[in-house]
């Protein structure tokens, strides 16, 4: 049984590399020309209906090197705005973990099923600790620390996978201050992104281009994220796959290390992202030239899947240079 799942997830993840391979591929032909992209981009973000939806945000799009083209929809938001960013702070604990056990390193089979949402530490409810001061105290309080025995090895969306890790790497005692400090201390301070409160998996906020440096550092290399992006994905969609008992996305992506592959075979093209709650939503592309961001800040049942479907056909035009308007 044990080499049969091994086989599988083994299989899996070949399979899933060659379509991302694909994806690659077929972006790096049918880039468009930079003016057509830009003007694409910009007019799906203005006229798109999935866009148009949305009301007030910030879109952009961007390399190694900066910003390629970007836009205000409304005058709520900027490049400059500070918000929460929810779950798209998953992305960066995922970073961190990286950076934190070095070099060379490998992540251990408890690390990895915590980053892979497998840990069955499922009962850390959405609003678990509002008034906890640092990460332990999150954890224990009611029954967040429960772990259930039903969801060990299954995937199961949810922040309490990163809260145990936390604590697990002896950051227990630090509160939202200290845990900014932590862990910027291996990202970088340029990054610009701080905690509000002490959840690993969703307590940070900042601004577009705190982020977008924090992106920008992944496509350069320098954090060892880059190559860990879409690295031994695991199946999300309880409907298609019986290693999944819950997921927020009714798409078959697939999860990797606190971020998602998006590869559903009709709407996916292999980028990776880690939307927010929220609606923020930052992605890179399958080929990891390209950086995006989605950014605003409501509340609401489909806010973070609506900023997905905004910021996605926002992708595809700049990449094909024909604006996704319908």
């Amino acid at each position: 049984m044990i080499k049969r799942l091994l086989f599988s997830r083994v299989s899996s993840a070949i399979r899933l590399a060659a379509v991302v391979m694909g994806f690659c591929t077929v972006a790096a032909v049918n880039a468009a020309p930079s003016g057509a992209a830009n003007a694409a981009a910009e007019r799906t973000a203005r006229e798109g209906a999935a866009c148009k939806k949305l009301g007030a945000f910030y879109w952009e799009i961007g390399d190694v090197h900066g910003p390629l083209v970007s836009g205000s929809i409304g005058s709520d938001y900027s490049t400059d705005t500070p918000m929460k960013i929810a779950s798209a702070s998953k992305w960066v604990w995922g970073a961190y973990v990286l950076e934190k056990i070095g070099p060379g390193q490998e992540l251990s089979a408890a690390q990895r099923a915590q980053l892979e949402m497998r840990s069955g530490q499922t009962s850390f409810p959405l609003l678990a600790c509002p008034r906890a001061k640092t990460v332990a105290a999150c954890l224990n309080a009611r029954s967040n620390a429960k772990i259930n025995p039903d969801d060990v090895g299954y995937f199961y969306y949810g922040g309490g996978h990163d809260q145990q890790l936390a604590v697990d790497l002896g950051l227990g005692n630090l509160d939202a201050e200290h845990l900014t400090q932590e862990v910027l201390s291996y990202l970088g301070s340029d990054i610009g992104l701080s905690y509000f409160r002490p959840l690993p998996a969703g307590g940070m906020q900042g601004t577009p281009a705190a982020y977008a440096a924090f992106l920008r550092k992944i496509l350069s290399g320098k954090l060892r994220m880059h190559d860990a992006l879409g690295s031994d994905p695991v199946c999300t969609l309880p409907a298609r796959c019986a290693e999944a008992h819950n997921s927020p996305v009714k798409e078959a992506w697939h999860y990797s290390l606190n971020h998602w592959l998006e590869d559903d075979p009709a709407t996916g093209d292999g980028s990776y992202s880690s939307p927010g709650l929220e609606g923020f939503y930052p992605w890179i592309s399958a080929d990891k030239t390209r950086y995006g961001i989605l950014a605003r800040e409501r509340l609401g049942r489909t806010v973070a899947l609506d900023s997905v479907a905004c910021g996605r056909n926002i992708r595809k035009a700049f990449v094909s240079g024909v604006p996704v308007l319908p």
